[in-house]
């Protein structure tokens, strides 16, 4: 028997949340496997709902955040019978037959449309497997009420009543923590991790990234600070796989002795761990890959939706500030960074969060609660 992982391209949040779960998985020599729960709608539907979540969160998120708003005022949108959810629920009987050729007794699902799907199935074809949820936000995103699993994996315990409140049964919400992969917590030393990447130890190193798409106001933001930054400060800047704001940051600063630009890189807990100061839009993942490396945040609300629930809570935990525009989110970082008495505070309440790895946490409660 194994575990399956049920996952979803749209954005990479949720395939790091799986693949944190599948090493913990794999560290314990038991089979697991991660699936884009949407081909089994079709492949061509997985590659067009990717893709037109990706322009949208990018290009327009005006868009995005009323569409978000829009389910949230109406989560009758997503209920049985309606459109979108025959029509995300249509590959369940190939995710039946799937699992049953794969002996999978295990289901996990890291976004709320394989949920769905796993529930439709379940409806149809009653099984003895264990079912469960992980929500990868710090709010109880439109429509997880509508699936039916036998657990739900939250990121913190505060938010329990808000999952309870949308028809969650209390019962069912276990507090683990959002999943990150184990090298964010495996801090070697900062003066270690500069080393690596030929950063003077003396320096402060400033890290800026914005999804693995790349999306917000980087560019100004990048220009701001690189107006203000002193003799003793490195700033890098990830643009993930946005091509064009690589080039266009290149052609302008590339020449600038203490901003270095970067695309795609594998090599993220390794930056986390060598900085002193993370400039980042609150998704769901980097904000918990910081918060698990004791990274103080500076959040850029670029694309609201469910991000605006994790900058609140973020900021009312004391881990990250923010600013409204880039000059005074260049302004309040820069300031943040020379606040030593500010800054271990923020890296302690991070510390005293992240106790215990929240994919340790979901392994050894599903492994005590296996049928």
């Amino acid at each position: 028997m194994g575990t399956l992982i049920l996952s979803c391209n749209t954005g990479e949040g949720h395939n790091s949340c799986a693949k944190a779960i599948q090493a913990e998985y794999a560290a314990h020599g038991e089979r697991c496997e991660i699936v884009d729960a949407l081909q089994f709608i079709s492949r061509r539907a997985s590659r067009f709902i990717s893709d037109w979540h990706s322009r949208i969160y990018r290009h327009a998120p005006k868009l995005y955040q009323a569409g978000y708003r829009n389910v949230e005022n109406r989560p009758s949108v997503f209920r049985e019978g309606t459109s979108v959810h025959r029509y995300l629920t249509s590959g369940a009987e190939r995710l039946y037959q799937f699992i049953c050729d794969g002996q999978y007794d295990n289901i996990i699902c890291v976004h709320v449309f394989p949920a769905l799907a796993v529930t439709a199935m379940l409806e149809r074809h009653p099984m003895a497997i264990t079912t469960s949820f992980v929500a990868t936000d710090y709010t109880c995103s439109p429509s997880v009420e509508d699936s039916n699993v036998d657990c739900y994996f939250i990121p913190e315990a505060s938010l329990i009543n808000e999952f309870a409140a949308r028809g969650i049964p209390q019962k069912k919400i276990i507090p683990s923590g959002l999943p990150v992969r184990a090298a964010f917590y495996q801090d070697t030393g900062k003066a270690e991790a500069k080393a690596s990447l030929d950063i003077p130890a003396e320096h402060q190193h400033l890290l800026m990234m914005c999804g693995s798409i790349g999306c917000g106001p980087i560019r100004e933001l990048t220009e701001e600070l690189s107006l203000r930054l002193s003799y003793d400060q490195i700033l890098t800047v990830v643009c993930g796989a946005n091509e064009e704001l690589s080039a266009k940051l290149q052609k302008q600063l590339g020449g600038h002795p203490d901003i270095r630009i970067l695309g795609m890189v594998d090599n993220v807990p390794q930056l986390m761990h060598s900085a002193d100061l993370f400039l980042t839009k609150p998704g769901g993942l980097s904000t918990s890959e910081a918060a698990a490396s004791g990274l103080p945040m500076v959040l850029i609300d670029a694309v609201a939706g469910c991000e605006e629930h994790n900058l609140d809570y973020f900021l009312r935990a004391g881990m990250a500030v923010t600013g409204d525009t880039p000059e005074e989110i260049a302004d309040l970082a820069l300031h943040l960074a020379h606040d030593e008495k500010k800054l271990s505070a923020m890296r302690r309440t991070m510390q005293a969060a992240n106790a215990r790895p929240a994919a340790e946490a979901i392994y050894d409660w599903l492994q005590a609660h296996h049928e």
